[in-house]
């Protein structure tokens, strides 16, 4: 079986797409479904490319055992070639990622990521916790694992 190929995106990739990516590799290995899924991050801009992520969020995965590494990299209009399904974190990256989409087959691979939060407030935006302190990035955490578990379940049924 082909791995399902899954990409977390935000603006920098070094705070929600990366823990995202973790938060999902980690829930598909504990749920035994790690070779199904082929799993990625990326940012809608380049000005973290290269830049591991963010230190307040790698603190944050640390204090619920989830391990936070890799380096930031931009978002490529061949991601569209290489991955099924292309989780935005805001509307703001969904509109970046949709401009660049080539026709409606790309399009239709870009999700919000907060549509598989199930207790999803009347925001369809992960928040970004860059300017915040270290309750933004534990809030922001427990979005995306909450997320994250949601969609592992939705993947792996379908």
């Amino acid at each position: 079986m082909t791995p399902r190929r899954v990409l977390f995106v935000c603006l920098g990739n070094v705070c929600r797409s990366p823990v995202a990516e973790a938060l999902f590799r980690y829930h598909a290995h504990q749920a035994g479904h790690s070779a199904e899924f082929e799993i990625d991050s990326a940012g809608t801009s380049n000005w973290e490319v290269g830049e591991p992520p963010d230190p307040r969020m790698r603190r944050t995965a640390a204090r619920h055992g989830v391990p936070l590494d890799g380096r930031a990299r931009q978002f490529r209009v061949t991601d569209f070639d290489r991955f099924d399904v292309i989780l935005a974190m805001d509307r703001e990256n969904r509109s970046h990622l949709t401009w660049m989409a080539r026709d409606e087959k790309d399009r239709g691979k870009v999700h919000l990521m907060r549509a598989f939060d199930p207790q999803a407030d009347d925001s369809p935006d992960v928040p970004d916790p860059y300017d915040g302190g270290e309750r933004a990035f534990e809030e922001v955490f427990q979005i995306l694992d909450r997320s994250t578990r949601s969609l592992l379940e939705t993947l792996s049924t379908t």
